[in-house]
């Protein structure tokens, strides 16, 4: 009878010792979710404290900040982090209510999003302001979960323009109302470098009144004297950081666009990376590029498809654009007729030789174009065909209108020019459409 008690004693002793320990390792969980928590919001706070609201891209004023899910995409440096971080600072809430964190964070190679997410929210959480999510795996089906299962949470979250934000493997078209962040404009240039602060100026504008809208301009500021230094180092905002080492900070950003983000592409071979480089350096030395894609594919030592795929990859990627002759439709296998750099910033610094006047023309006004969202396309006579009503030629200030003169709508782009008259449109005003 006595072993049968002290048999038991012990067991009730073990029982106690192994809630204690439990207790103590749950304690130590919460105690160590709580300390990463305090660390990640630190950094939160650290970076809105000491971001500038002085410059402020116009995109942020076209957001609508009230939807409960936003993303945000685009390339390497266009300034996704900064936006993200002004808005939080805008906010002026306390950190435990409105945060910022970045999915690249060392934490998250080990640790759920949604944990940390119901953590803050536990806390007083509102707003989550998720950058970096392409690097974290199924991360919008974790974003979608706290969506669906938090009314009370707001989302904003950015990633890389190559991937498909809204069809992952949680289709989130249903909730989230995505945008895109470009680079800055020739507009931003002028603001960020506290040159001019103006306003943007519709394409339907400048048709109809280039004339009057340039001439108010100019008295302002001198359009021409700046938009060289534009081309070469204004449209990523890193500029400010240091002109000198733009361009040395620009191939470091290429370079980690094809060897690091293409591979967040799903069923992309990362032992072609290097021929990746090699064609857009092969496409950088011929710009304006009209590709014959057999003899592309045999000097990169790519298959005709999967060469025509990367191509496809880099313009997602915002390292290229391209055209397609009017009226043929778009299909991811399908050659374009036309290939330009993304930006004259990307001529300089991959390949400067070929840097010349009339590409770094047609590269800008294509550049400007696509990012205000107009549609663009290669006509039978002429540069552009945009939303299939204008008809562009791009050249020098002495362009005629010859080539064409049977077009109705037709229009010179004329470099070396601070106002135009009729149908002459200064170049430069281009870059005031965002």
């Amino acid at each position: 009878m006595s072993g049968q008690i002290a048999i038991g004693s012990t067991i009730q002793s073990f029982h106690e010792s192994l809630k204690c320990c439990l207790q103590t390792a749950f304690l130590c969980y919460i105690a160590d979710i709580k300390s990463i928590m305090e660390h990640i919001l630190l950094k939160s706070s650290r970076l809105v404290l000491n971001q500038s609201l002085d410059f402020q891209r116009s995109l942020a004023a076209r957001i609508d900040w009230t939807d409960r899910l936003v993303g945000i995409v685009g390339a390497r440096g266009t300034g996704k982090t900064t936006l993200l971080v002004q808005q939080l600072k805008k906010k002026n809430l306390p950190t435990h209510e409105a945060a910022y964190l970045s999915l690249d964070d060392i934490y998250f190679t080990d640790n759920k999003l949604v944990a940390f997410a119901e953590s803050f929210i536990r806390q007083g959480g509102r707003f989550l302001f998720i950058d970096e999510v392409h690097k974290y795996p199924h991360w919008a089906r974790e974003i979608k979960n706290l969506y669906d299962t938090f009314p009370e949470l707001y989302i904003v979250f950015s990633g890389s323009s190559i991937i498909d934000m809204l069809r992952q493997d949680a289709d989130l078209s249903r909730r989230a109302v995505q945008y895109e962040l470009p680079g800055l404009s020739y507009r931003e240039f002028l603001a960020f470098s506290k040159i001019l602060d103006a306003k943007p100026v519709s394409l339907r504008d400048i048709i109809k009144d280039h004339t009057q809208i340039s001439s108010v301009i100019v008295q302002q500021f001198k359009p021409l004297q700046h938009i060289s230094e534009y081309f070469q180092l204004g449209y990523y905002p890193f500029f400010a950081e240091n002109k000198n080492t733009y361009s040395l900070r620009l191939e470091q950003l290429i370079k980690m666009i094809t060897e690091t983000d293409l591979r967040f592409i799903e069923g992309f071979d990362p032992a072609n990376t290097r021929k990746i480089y090699q064609l857009l350096y092969v496409l950088a030395s011929n710009v304006p590029f009209k590709p014959n894609v057999t003899k592309l594919s045999e000097k990169i030592g790519l298959h005709r498809n999967t060469l025509v795929q990367y191509l496809h990859y880099l313009e997602r990627a915002r390292l290229i654009n391209s055209l397609t002759a009017a009226g043929r439709s778009i299909s991811t296998l399908q050659k374009p007729d036309k290939i330009y750099l993304e930006n004259t910033n990307l001529q300089y610094t991959l390949a400067p030789q070929t840097a010349n006047k009339g590409t770094l023309r047609e590269t800008f006004i294509m550049n400007q174009l696509v990012n205000a969202n107009h549609s663009v396309a290669l006509p039978t006579t002429g540069d552009f065909l945009v939303d299939d009503t204008y008809f562009f030629e791009v050249g020098g200030k002495d362009k005629t209108i010859a080539q064409l003169k049977n077009k109705s709508n037709a229009f010179i782009v004329a470099d070396d020019l601070e106002t135009g008259l009729l149908n002459k449109i200064p170049m430069w005003l281009f870059g005031f459409l965002y």
